[in-house]
């Protein structure tokens, strides 16, 4: 009976092994910075044995985070890549860079790194769908309005994109996350709060149609803004899905959220294959 068990356990053991997302840290280098930069790059079961090219989410963190917070955070998002048969790519946006280009710091160009520099980095190196109907955008906090700035101004790269609990909205909050120090003086330099935020930035509409999900929960500092933001996005006759529900600022509501998002990002994968 010992013997039986034994053999069961092996065979199980070598399954999840054989059948488990596999996790690299890669140094993705930024010409636009002139340094390199950690990225986690998440393959789905199955990938080193397979010829298929795989569509691939971005998922960016937040303000004060690093490219380890969602894997160490979240590990079950390894089980969703699974699941869904997705690449997952976390890139370093540094302590607050806040994902734009910043207008009075070049050695912050964090957009261009983001949007254009890893996304070259992980086709090249990766069985990836080259295309923006393979690739989607999203994250948590600053890495929310990331995921919809990106998203809206790289819509040639990005097929579709989100936000959890964004900070879409800059002016409200010049003072913190060290937003002053990418965007400038708040009375000479006023006009970039107001350029660099996601609320102004979908008054352009890309010429590729977007698909767009973004959540906050009801009890967060940053959902006044983004209850605001559905409403400019539903007057400007923008398709979106956008969900609110019970929950703050926080790794569990994140954590929660994220399913939510894969899902519809894999639906939107699979209506352009």
């Amino acid at each position: 009976m010992k013997g039986i068990c034994l053999v069961l356990l092996t065979v199980i053991f070598k399954f999840g092994v054989l059948h488990a997302a596999a996790v690299d840290t890669v140094d993705v280098y930024s010409n636009a910075m002139q340094k390199h930069i950690k990225c986690v790059v998440i393959k789905p079961a199955g990938y080193s044995s397979g010829a298929k090219r795989l569509p691939v989410v971005y998922l960016l963190h937040g303000y004060s985070g690093n490219y380890a917070d969602w894997i160490k955070k979240v590990p079950a998002i390894k089980q969703y890549a699974d699941m869904y048969t997705v690449m997952i790519v976390c890139p370093d946006g540094a302590f607050s860079s806040w994902y734009f280009d910043s207008p009075i710091d070049s050695t912050m160009r964090y957009e261009t790194y983001i949007a254009k520099e890893v996304p070259a980095y992980i086709d090249e190196h990766y069985r990836t769908i080259k295309a923006r109907e393979g690739r989607a955008i999203t994250g948590l906090s600053m890495g929310g309005h990331g995921g919809l700035f990106l998203g809206f101004r790289h819509a040639d790269i990005f097929g579709a994109c989100g936000s959890m609990s964004g900070g879409v909205d800059l002016p409200g909050f010049k003072t913190q996350f060290d937003i002053g120090k990418r965007l400038g003086d708040t009375l000479t330099q006023a006009a970039n709060f107001a350029n660099y935020s996601v609320t102004h930035v979908i008054e352009t509409k890309p010429a590729a149609p977007l698909h767009i999900i973004f959540d906050c929960g009801t009890e967060d500092f940053f959902y006044t803004i983004n209850h605001a933001l559905h409403e400019k996005m539903v007057q400007m006759h923008i398709p979106h899905d956008y969900i609110e529900r019970p929950g703050g600022h926080s790794w569990e509501y994140w954590a929660n959220s994220i399913k939510y998002q894969l899902l519809f990002f894999t639906d939107y994968f699979s209506s352009k294959q």
